[in-house]
């Protein structure tokens, strides 16, 4: 988990615990106190999943962007490769033609 991710559950169950150790002292009926815990530990839990939605949201949004940057990296490379590998064949095609003209004069001389 990142540093952000961190600090933000560590806010919210701080929060939560705070809430819930306020209502426990608070004079109150236990019914009613029972209740606002209940109360409190639902919203807390729906905040939670929440956070948790957006948290999935962004590590998907920048896996998928490293995603196609890395595609659009490795389609460069492999272009580049290919026009490399087209001029290393056509100087070797003009090399082996000069070495059998080459030949074929020496042919002629024997």
């Amino acid at each position: 988990m990142g540093k952000d991710s961190s600090t933000i559950l560590g806010i919210l169950a701080g929060t939560a615990i705070g809430a819930t150790l306020g209502i426990l002292f608070a004079p109150d009926k236990g019914s009613s106190t029972r209740q606002r815990i209940a109360d409190e530990a639902i919203n807390t839990k729906d905040k939670l999943a929440e956070k948790a939605g957006v948290l999935k949201e962004s590590v998907v949004n920048t896996v998928t962007n490293k995603k196609d940057t890395l595609d659009t990296q490795l389609e460069t490379i492999l272009s580049d490769a290919s026009h490399k590998a087209d001029d290393v064949i056509t100087s070797l095609e003009k090399k082996l033609s000069e070495l059998k003209a080459k030949n074929k004069k020496l042919q002629k001389t024997s």
